[in-house]
């Protein structure tokens, strides 16, 4: 857009008012330049006799003519875009004329600044503006900053690279603001999966992109596709929550005309709503099975809006949550998992949020068919772990008896069955139920199923053991239990086997990073440098990786630098040790 503009392009002399042009000419061809300009003021001053003799009491006060009229131009601007704006909650015809007749009589100084807000206020209750005023508004960047979004939403629907430019700077703070929160190594308070969707939605993100859309739903449908192409671009799954983040806000803000005809609007309402409750029950789970069912010929592509649904980190967690909840259900009533329909809806709908970029890139929007021996064969297998850990925690609060426990561990501790491993290789749903039942017992502080499940989780399908909700997850709950890192093979299961296998991904450093911002102070110094030299950044790492780097490696220092070393020729059993350095003796003069 240009910035110049041409301060004769709508002259005031268009409203019949003497301006610059009126008075250069009279300066130029009169023969007595003081009356012309007493002229000019009398006859565009506030024609109010009762007023005309205040102006030199005015004048004697030292107040500028030009502050006086500012002051009443301003008094009777706000005047009059109240009028207006009145003028705009009418209904009717009668309301459009009005407007456009004020339109037409004010526009021509909308680049005058003292009178634009005027015109602003008259374009911002005029439901259809012609394309001719929009035109001047987009030409000039100065008028285009200072027009109201609900002008701005006319100007969009016909100029999509325009959109494209505001909608663009709120979808990079948004991925921003989850990697800050994913990343963050100084605040584990604020969980990433803490926030419920009401307050998520309430961000200032989409709060601006729901008032930019307005009820427009042809703004709604440019959002969605920049939503789809940066998702197949570059296969981050925050733009899937913002999907369904920005349909929940207009839910909520009850814009019918675009709730009304997104055809995922109610399962995302329903799954929300299961979200929120953290339960799915029987009634909604027929709905969504209903949703997923009753997708009609012809509409197939609905499937790839419902997988990004299904894909946003926050439905992966509530859905893997909840399914692994239910399989401790069904050991403690001794049922099989297929018997059970609500876990099969929740693998379906998995399989479908995993499958999204998928489907979503090859444009092939078919449902992909859960693996039977997933239900028949792997959760079997990952029950019986479940087992074996209610198994040996039993045996802990029995008396002491060292053969029956010695036994007990030997059988429910041992290596993993063949078909945990080997499903979580082939198949996305069987990872991320793994990965959800790594979470579980890293949440119970079960050591001995935490280090059988680590041995194979670096082996999941796709990586899926290194994306970043899991790995803030994982590092959140690793934290409470530090005593756990002095142990050697912990350490060996933890950083050998899963995250070094990891460390390859830039984000995975991050997690690692952080995850020793906690608890460096309990690790071997063998083990210590070990993990500082593979986490050594290059000049391919990121700029923050080498800053948190740098921060890691100073913390580290001073730690040590603060445990005051122990001589070797003083007695380490005195009891002096432990009476604390008297603080120096301060002279008082």
């Amino acid at each position: 857009m240009s910035t110049s503009t041409s301060k004769n392009e709508f002259p005031l002399e268009a409203l019949k008012v003497n301006g610059p042009n009126y008075l250069k000419h009279a300066l130029t061809s009169c023969t007595d330049p003081l009356k012309a300009i007493e002229e000019f003021q009398v006859t565009n001053g506030i024609l109010l006799p009762s007023l005309r003799p205040m102006l030199p009491l005015l004048d004697l006060h030292g107040v500028r003519r030009l502050d006086f009229h500012m002051s009443v131009v301003e008094e009777l601007r706000e005047k009059l875009i109240t009028h207006i704006n009145d003028i705009g909650k009418q209904e009717g015809k009668e309301r459009d004329q009005k407007l456009k007749d004020l339109l037409v009589k004010s526009f021509p100084v909308v680049k005058v600044k003292a009178m634009r807000p005027i015109v602003m206020a008259i374009l911002k209750n005029t439901p259809q503006i012609d394309d001719n005023y929009l035109k001047v508004l987009v030409r000039d960047r100065e008028l285009y900053n200072d027009t109201d979004t609900e002008v701005k939403r006319q100007i969009w629907k016909d100029n999509q690279s325009l959109f494209g430019d505001e909608v663009s700077p709120l979808l990079s703070q948004y991925i921003s603001e989850k990697e800050n929160i994913l990343f963050d190594h100084t605040n584990l308070n604020v969980l990433f999966f803490g926030p419920s969707p009401k307050v998520r939605r309430q961000g200032e993100v989409v709060q601006k992109l729901a008032h930019m859309i307005g009820n427009s739903v042809k703004l709604y449908d440019m959002v969605l596709q920049f939503l789809r192409t940066l998702f197949l671009r570059t296969r981050n799954v925050h733009y899937c929550t913002l999907r369904a983040e920005l349909l929940m806000a207009l839910h909520d803000l009850e814009v019918q005309d675009i709730i009304s005809i997104d055809p995922c609007h109610k399962f995302t309402w329903c799954l929300d709503a299961c979200i929120r409750e953290k339960n799915v029950d029987i009634k909604r789970s027929r709905e969504l099975q209903g949703f997923l069912d009753n997708v009609k010929r012809g509409q197939e592509q609905v499937l790839g809006d419902l997988s990004m649904t299904l894909c946003d980190p926050y439905a992966i967690n509530f859905l893997a949550t909840s399914a692994i909840r239910i399989l401790h259900h069904l050991i403690y009533n001794e049922q099989m998992p297929r018997d059970n329909t609500i876990l099969i809806l929740l693998l379906r709908m998995l399989a479908l949020g995993l499958s999204a970029w998928v489907m979503i890139d090859s444009q092939d929007f078919k449902e992909p068919k859960l693996e039977s021996q997933v239900i028949t064969k792997f959760l079997p297998a990952l029950m019986s772990l479940m087992v074996d850990d209610q198994v040996r925690q039993l045996s802990a609060k029995l008396p002491p008896d060292e053969r029956e426990a010695a036994i007990t561990v030997i059988e429910h501790s041992g290596p993993l069955p063949d078909a945990v491993e080997a499903y979580i290789q082939d198949n996305a749903v069987a990872s991320i139920l793994a990965m959800y039942y790594t979470l579980h017992v890293a949440k119970s502080k079960d050591r001995v199923g935490l280090l059988r499940i680590l041995t194979v989780l670096a082996n999941c399908k796709d990586d899926r053991a290194f994306e970043d909700p899991f790995l803030h997850s994982m590092v959140a709950l690793l934290i409470h239990n530090l005593d756990e890192f002095q142990a050697a093979d912990f350490c060996t299961a933890l950083f050998d086997e899963f995250f070094f296998a990891g460390l390859t991904r830039d984000n995975v450093i991050k997690h690692l990073q952080k995850l020793l911002w906690y608890v460096h102070t309990k690790l071997p110094v063998s083990r210590l440098q070990t993990l500082m030299k593979a986490l050594q950044p290059t000049h391919q790492h990121s700029e923050k990786v080498h800053n948190v780097y740098k921060l890691l490696q100073d913390k580290i220092t001073s730690q040590e630098e603060s445990v005051i070393p122990i001589e070797m020729d003083v007695d380490v059993n005195s009891p002096l040790i432990s009476v604390p350095t008297p603080a120096p003796y301060n002279h008082t003069f």
